[in-house]
């Protein structure tokens, strides 16, 4: 029996939950663990602010506690709700899709601009990466003032993502891009091809650092 990795979407969106699932097949290996998308249906339609990130932070705890089968875990949302809180209660390994996002797009480049949702996701990320001591790599972060659910079935999303992804990497100097919402999967090759500098899914990331500890574990 295949190790399994559950990859929990905290929103009750299941297009993202769909997306994010899409995303990973590329790392859908035979013979390699098996990552389970699942959504978090009490959860919000979006983690969009702070209360939503306190809201989740029980639910993710919940079904992390409940899961008996999972080798190892990924919070699929760029705040990392609840990220330290399962940390403390389970000792399988929890992955938290900005922690790793970040990690990775360092070893891509000396410094990394984010594409956010909401301008008021961006202090909240800021914190995250100074708890991290990540934020002097940071040179940008910029909105795409779309909600979750616009970011998965706006029209003109890529238009905007391309838009910020530019002045990240004109304005700002990005090095290399994160696109700061598990919702904006689909975008990530179209995006790399057009920017020309690396755009870091931050699911694929913590995906592929979970299954290398997966791996060597068993």
């Amino acid at each position: 029996m295949y190790p399994v990795i559950r990859v929990i979407n905290p929103n009750s969106n299941d297009a993202v939950t769909s997306g994010i699932s899409e995303a990973l097949e590329p790392l859908r290996l035979a013979g390699g663990p098996h990552l389970e998308c699942i959504t978090l249906s009490d959860g919000p339609f979006g983690v969009e602010s702070q209360a939503d990130v306190s809201k989740v932070e029980p639910l993710i705890v919940d079904s992390i506690r409940a899961d008996t089968e999972a080798s190892a875990f990924i919070i699929a949302c760029y705040s990392d709700p609840g990220l330290a809180l399962c940390r403390e209660e389970t000792d399988r390994p929890v992955f938290g899709i900005a922690e790793c996002a970040m990690l990775t797009a360092l070893s891509r480049g000396q410094s990394f601009g984010v594409i956010a949702i909401l301008s008021q996701s961006i202090p909240r990320h800021i914190r995250h990466m100074r708890e991290r001591l990540l934020h002097n790599h940071c040179v940008g972060e910029r909105a795409l003032e779309l909600t979750v659910a616009e970011v998965e079935n706006s029209n003109d999303t890529y238009e905007k993502m391309l838009a910020v992804g530019t002045e990240l990497r004109d304005k700002d100097g990005a090095e290399v891009i994160i696109m700061g919402c598990a919702g904006m999967a689909k975008y990530r090759e179209a995006l790399e091809k057009l920017l020309g500098v690396p755009v870091i899914d931050p699911t694929i990331a913590a995906a592929g650092m979970a299954i290398n500890t997966v791996l060597l574990a068993n």
